[in-house]
């Protein structure tokens, strides 16, 4: 009785050992999509490798649509490969792209090489560079002009009213103008004789009656 447990046991761990392993299929994992980048901007890429534990080996590769030449991506100033490991059996490869130029535009994919000389392939994710950094620069443009003068405007009205303030009130120069000609006009007249006084009458003593 112990042996016969002991061999459904091992067939058990057998049959589960077996399963498992048909379970996990070696293949690359990574899905046709399209990408429009802004020139000047930041692109990250990614496939998973499903490997079951085994030893593989894998990289890049770019192709020019218009010829259809295609090269291997290396680590470089602007490309950066890595790998994540996400468990036993995955790993992650990563394309990051820094300061996209119209010469990354393009179809990328994952290729990966097995211990037995096999190789898969990704689907092609297609890169489309587009021309945003004059947009972005006039839009930073805007935004800078904007708060300089936000800035500024605090400063502009207090000198303003500085200014306003040390002014004193003039009078009006037409008055003086008026003034002064009247002045002129009065200065220019001829004088005026005194007036006269009017001459007393002399008294005549009435006539006298004879006696």
């Amino acid at each position: 009785m112990y042996e016969f447990l002991l061999s459904a046991i091992s067939c058990l761990f057998i049959f589960q050992g077996g399963v498992f392993s048909e379970e996990c299929s070696q293949g690359v994992i990574g899905k046709r999509v399209s990408f429009f980048v802004p020139a000047g901007s930041s692109l990250s890429l990614s496939c998973v490798v499903q490997h079951c534990g085994g030893h593989w080996t894998g990289n890049w590769i770019w192709e020019n649509q218009t010829d259809s030449t295609s090269a291997a991506v290396t680590n470089s100033a602007r490309h950066d490969v890595t790998s994540v490991t996400l468990d036993v059996n995955k790993t992650k490869l990563d394309l990051k792209i820094v300061n996209v130029v119209q010469s990354d535009e393009g179809s990328y994919r994952c290729n990966v090489k097995w211990s037995d000389g096999s190789s898969d392939v990704s689907h092609w994710m297609q890169v489309n560079v587009t021309k945003g950094v004059a947009f972005q620069r006039t839009l930073l443009h805007r935004v800078l002009v904007c708060t300089c003068a936000f800035l500024c405007l605090p400063v502009i009205l207090g000198l303003a009213r500085c200014l306003s303030s040390e002014v004193k009130p003039q009078p009006h120069p037409r008055i003086e103008v008026l003034y002064a000609a009247e002045r002129r006009d009065s200065s220019h007249e001829p004088p005026q004789p005194p007036p006269r006084r009017p001459v007393p009458k002399k008294r005549t003593a009435p006539p006298q009656k004879g006696t």
